[in-house]
């Protein structure tokens, strides 16, 4: 039974906080999907939305031991596994933002059984450090003038409250993320009440990164991928270079590429219309609504 909230313990005993919305048959899993709640609330008619926190994020467990920390990326692989597992579902349809966008990938490359549809949204390339050329970038003014905001605002910390340094952090982080400056106050991502997210960034540049850069995707591991893939890719994404969202679509086999022209990291807020729209079409809906009650559909 899927109900509003609720929690998954993973293979190694970290608890997994998760939310849904919505009451349909068809189910769709977020990881790390958050900050995504509000905005993607309307694909939940006639589907059931799950949104959960991964390892050492949000509302799931701090994670404090070193070994449950070391695979990065690939815990949350299999943390996904243990979230088919809660729900007892047969097949997941995905949708991944950002690095989640990547994960969502190395899931269906190692259960590929297990994936029905996937969904990228300015997801990570599949090659990190590939430099790309300007026109497949967004490497911009406001990028250069955010990040140097950034580096004066870490010189001197000392006394700063943590939860006051995150949301200092934010107000000057989240206009990389639209195209439109007046957009950005509808980036709410901080979530600077949460220990683990204040934190974010040390597990980010200690486990999580150093576990993508040592990936190495090819066309040919990508193979097994068997599931369709929808990518969407905002064409001034500075966060995670649009080049990117095209190598995905080049490299694996049943992918297509949506590009919102003016969009950026979070191209729903430029382009609702167009990116819901692809979203529901891409993913049908699973025989509508349950009546009365939010229960699981057949596995």
């Amino acid at each position: 039974m899927i109900s509003g909230e609720g929690d998954v313990i993973t293979s190694d005993g970290v608890r997994l906080w998760f939310q849904t919305v919505g009451c349909g048959s068809q189910i769709v899993v977020l990881p790390n999907g958050f900050h995504l709640l509000d905005d993607f609330a309307p694909l939940a008619d006639g589907r059931t939305l799950v949104f959960y926190d991964v390892r050492n994020r949000g509302r799931s467990d701090t994670v404090t031991d070193p070994a449950k920390l070391a695979r990065g990326i690939h815990n949350d692989v299999d943390d996904l596994e243990a979230v088919r597992w809660h729900f007892v579902l047969g097949r997941l349809n995905l949708i991944g933002h950002s690095y989640m966008g990547l994960m969502v990938v190395l899931y269906a490359m190692k259960y590929p059984a297990h994936v029905e549809r996937i969904v990228q949204i300015g997801a990570m390339g599949p090659y990190p450090s590939k430099q790309y050329p300007p026109e497949l970038t967004a490497n911009d003014d406001v990028l250069r003038d955010t990040m140097a905001r950034l580096a004066e605002m870490q010189k001197d910390r000392s006394g700063d409250d943590p939860v006051e340094f995150c949301r200092k952090l934010w107000s000057i982080l989240r206009v990389i993320y639209v195209t439109d400056p007046k957009d950005a106050e509808k980036i709410r991502w901080g979530r600077c009440d949460l220990p683990n997210e204040r934190g974010f960034m040390r597990y980010m540049t200690a486990h999580i990164m150093p576990s993508i850069v040592a990936l190495a995707l090819t066309a040919e591991s990508l193979a097994a991928v068997i599931a369709p893939v929808l990518t969407i890719h905002g064409r001034k994404d500075r966060s995670a270079p649009y080049g990117g969202g095209g190598d995905w679509a080049q490299l694996l086999p049943s992918a297509r590429l949506v590009t919102i022209d003016d969009g950026g990291h979070a191209p729903w807020i430029e382009a609702p219309e167009v990116v819901f729209g692809a979203i529901g079409t891409f993913l049908g809906v699973d025989g509508g609504a349950l009546s009365g009650h939010c229960g699981r559909p057949g596995a």
